[in-house]
This record gives structure tokens, sequence and C-alpha cells, in this order.
């Protein structure tokens, strides 16, 4: 997964299909090219006196780019936006927030660049085909004290399968509303929280060939997300650089 996607619903539409109590204020803002370290939507379990178990789903803001706890500083914030579900139980930088602090992160889809044969590349977004939201599987964390503190996450991977596989070797976990719950419940088991994506997921996605200006990060607005002619998908392209820590 490159690191760019759209989040354009508002703060009650996310609340209402999550089923979760809004706390981002007046701080949640349309984006359709999110880039890292931008401050995006995250539904996360939180303590809730008021509740009778104490717990409770929220919307809550965090920057795209996980900083543990225990980090001196939030410089390499940029390289942690995506996290391998194939080790993120045993990578130091992830596992205590896959452990303990699971989220979900609502995306109208996400973007990737493929290098075509005529030169220069083509980009893709990458989203439900009926207009629906994604929720990609993700982590977070709390790094700093007092009027420093914030929240962070980072979106967890795993190799693509199916077409998706033609735009880009990873994409995004995506959990479908089943599987929320288990998502974010204490307790479950690893290996059943990293099962990829259904074929009837996957069935969904339309593959979209947009312009040139989702390349640059001052670009936003819907017509970032409208077709283009594109020459069709060949072979599937070499996995290349990912901003994933190994």
């Amino acid at each position: 997964m490159c690191g760019r996607y759209a989040t354009t619903r508002n703060a009650a539409d996310l609340s209402a299909l999550f089923e979760s109590s809004d706390e981002t204020g007046d701080g949640l803002a349309v984006d359709y090219n999110v880039a890292p370290t931008d401050p995006v939507p995250i539904v996360r379990m939180a303590t809730a006196p008021d509740d009778a178990d104490g717990r409770r789903r929220v919307l809550s803001l965090a920057r795209w780019g996980l900083v543990p706890g225990w980090a001196r500083d939030t410089r390499g914030a940029a390289r942690m936006i995506n996290a391998r579900a194939e080790t993120v139980a045993t990578t130091k930088a992830y596992a205590s927030s896959f452990a303990r602090r699971r989220c979900l992160v609502p995306a109208d889809g996400w973007y990737e660049w493929v290098r075509r044969d005529s030169g220069g590349k083509q980009a893709y977004f990458l989203t439900p085909a009926d207009g629906g939201v994604l929720a990609f599987a993700g982590i977070w964390s709390r790094w700093g004290d007092g009027p420093d503190a914030r929240l962070t996450c980072s979106v967890l991977t795993t190799p693509a399968l199916g077409d998706l596989a033609l735009v880009h070797a990873r994409m995004p976990l995506l959990l479908p509303p089943d599987r929320w719950a288990g998502w974010l419940a204490d307790g479950s088991e690893p290996d059943e929280l990293l099962i990829p994506p259904s074929v009837g997921t996957l069935a969904e996605i339309e593959i979209r060939p947009v312009g040139r200006q989702i390349g640059d990060v001052r670009n936003d607005g819907p017509g970032l997300i409208e077709r283009v002619d594109a020459e069709p998908l060949g072979t599937p392209p070499r996995e290349h650089v990912d901003l994933t820590l190994f």
C-alpha cells in the first residue's frame, strides 16, 4: 500500500456507521488526499465510566504514522504509516498496540501507482464499487503527555489478492462489518484477526484510473477520484519499497 488514501465522511455519518461516540469535536475535515502524518479518523475502544462495561467505541482523530509511547520524538512517524500483518505481533514498535490498541480506519479508498509500458506511472483509486465506506485494520498509540499528547495510528497491510495484485503487491487489511467487533475486542486470537479479506469483499473493489493531480499532496477535492482513460492493467508489478517498518 502506498501512502495516500481518501476519507470524506463527516463525523456524524462515521459515528452512526460504526456505532461510536464522537470525540473529534470540529477537527475532522474532508480529505481526498490523505498523506503521512495527516490527522485521520479512527474508531477505537476507550474507557467510559458512565457505561456498565466501562468500554465503548469512540470516533477519534489520530495522526497517520504510529509513534510508540516510548519514542523520544515523533520524527519517525512518516515511516510508520503501515504495519505488515506478517510481523505486526512481533515488531517492537507495533506489538503492544496490536495486542491492546487495535482500531478501525475509515476510508473511501486508497491510491496506488503503476509503472506503464508506455512510460510514466498511472494512478489508481481502489474503492468500493457501490460508494460505501471501507474499514482498514489499524493500530493506535498515545505519545506524549499533557498538551503535547497525541494519538497516532498505522494501517495493517497484507499481500494483495485477486485483481488488486495487478496494481500493487500489498493492500490494506480490509475488514467487513462482521469483523469489526472482533478486531476491536480484547483477547482475540492473532491468527483469526489477521485472516485476509474474503473473495466477496475483494470483488466489491473497483480499480479506477485517476488523474495525475493526486501525485501532489497540495491537491484536494472530489476531482481527484474521477475516472480517466487508461491502458489496461497487465501483469502484477514487482513489489516496490513500502513505507513499512520490517
